[in-house]
């Protein structure tokens, strides 16, 4: 699911997530004094460029944190900057960078360190998958500016990741009473979908869109986002033709990585794999972005092709630093199940991702796998997890 502004979302995203559509321009800030609150972790704000431009931005990011050294806006900006290349170059090491940009604060303790550190430091961390470091890092800027309405956000999407629904719920409300009350009602309304409340969700998302200060263009993205909510709201309630429309309605809003990905899912599910890789032509090849062409590769070809080949070296490389493996264990078992029709390695990965983060794709993930493995311990596993979360999902209720 998408988590709105700020999302998880690497991804994956994935929901991946996670993070940015700003609420734009002049026009909202008006009307709702808006913050700027990015949309989804896999979304991206600012885009460096690959080889010797992406050297030319850091040497340009390390001369900016010398000039500025102590500055907090130009440390975050930094750090932002190198968690951006991280989801765009596929590069797991950039997000080492943008914690190092924050490190003049490490030693710092937290009821000192300036609020919007303490975000920036979660959005990285939530990136990287340690949420434990993340809800931590939350918690210590709230105490500290308790009306942030971009951390109350990123707190909600977090715990929605993680599958804490009543208490996402309670951040959720936060986020309406400290910033644009769009945000709140739309965070509420995601979290009623993942509990089977499918007309709820879907009635409050289409009253939003209504709304009239969202129709001017510098508001495009706020209603990208939900159309894209929308979408996913219908993919849980089993209601295809209204997900494609929700999708497309998302798409003729501007390109963002997050919706491609999930548009690219959305196509992988139907059996439409063919129209998968001119969708995500133009996206910088990214883990995620590889995982979808490889699947659509093997499901069109009938065997791994080229981006099975490069995410295979990647994810090998990966393996050797395992804290790093252990945060991509959701996409190396999709590549073991829908790549290489491993699944009882799919299976082991999916149990460890598991234990992460809780969205639908991670559930109907173990319970695809626990089916391919036809293992039963594992789809009691799977109907234990669904149950403690609350989630209704038609997709995963079909398999448990």
């Amino acid at each position: 699911m998408s988590g709105g502004p700020p999302r998880r979302r690497h991804g994956a995203h994935w929901r991946p997530l996670a993070l940015g559509l700003a609420v734009a321009g002049s026009a909202l800030a008006a009307v709702h004094a808006a913050p700027r609150l990015p949309a989804s972790d896999d979304q991206v704000v600012e885009t460096l460029p690959g080889g010797p431009g992406a050297a030319k931005a850091k040497r340009r990011l390390r001369a900016s944190l010398q000039e500025r050294a102590g500055d907090p806006a130009a440390a975050v900006e930094a750090a932002q900057a190198y968690l951006t290349l991280a989801r765009t170059q596929g590069d797991a090491r950039y997000a080492g960078q943008a914690l190092a940009a924050l490190r003049a604060w490490d030693a710092v303790p937290a009821a000192q360190t300036p609020p919007e550190v303490l975000v920036m430091r979660a959005t990285i961390q939530q990136f990287v998958h340690d949420f434990d470091g993340a809800e931590a890092s939350l918690k210590a800027a709230l105490a500290r500016r308790p009306a942030d309405a971009q951390a109350w956000l990123t707190q909600a999407t977090l715990l929605r990741v993680r599958g804490r629904l009543a208490e996402s719920d309670a951040a959720c409300r936060a986020t309406g009473r400290a910033g644009p009350a769009v945000y709140g009602i739309a965070c509420l309304a995601e979290n009623a979908a993942l509990r089977g409340r499918h007309d709820e969700a879907r009635a409050t998302l289409r009253t939003l869109l209504q709304d009239a200060p969202l129709q001017t263009d510098s508001l495009a993205g706020v209603r990208q986002w939900l159309w894209t909510t929308l979408a996913e709201v219908e993919q849980l309630a089993a209601r295809p033709a209204a997900a494609e429309a929700a999708y497309r309605e998302a798409l003729l809003l501007g390109r963002d990585g997050y919706l491609r990905l999930a548009y690219a899912d959305f196509l992988l599910q139907q059996d439409r794999a063919s129209e998968v890789p001119p969708l995500l032509s133009a996206e910088p090849r990214s883990d995620p972005v590889l995982l979808r062409l490889a699947i659509a590769e093997r499901r069109t070809s009938g065997r791994p092709g080229e981006a099975a080949e490069e995410l295979a070296d990647r994810f090998a490389a990966e393996a050797l630093r395992p804290a790093s493996a252990a945060a991509h264990a959701r996409e190396q078992a999709l590549f073991a199940l829908d790549v290489q029709g491993n699944a009882q390695q799919s299976l082991a990965l999916a149990r460890q991702n598991i234990g992460l983060q809780r969205e639908p794709t991670d559930l109907l993930l173990l319970a695809r796998a626990a089916r391919a493995a036809r293992d039963p311990a594992a789809l009691a596993e799977a109907r234990r997890v669904r149950d403690e979360i609350g989630l209704r999902d038609a997709r995963i209720d079909a398999l448990l």
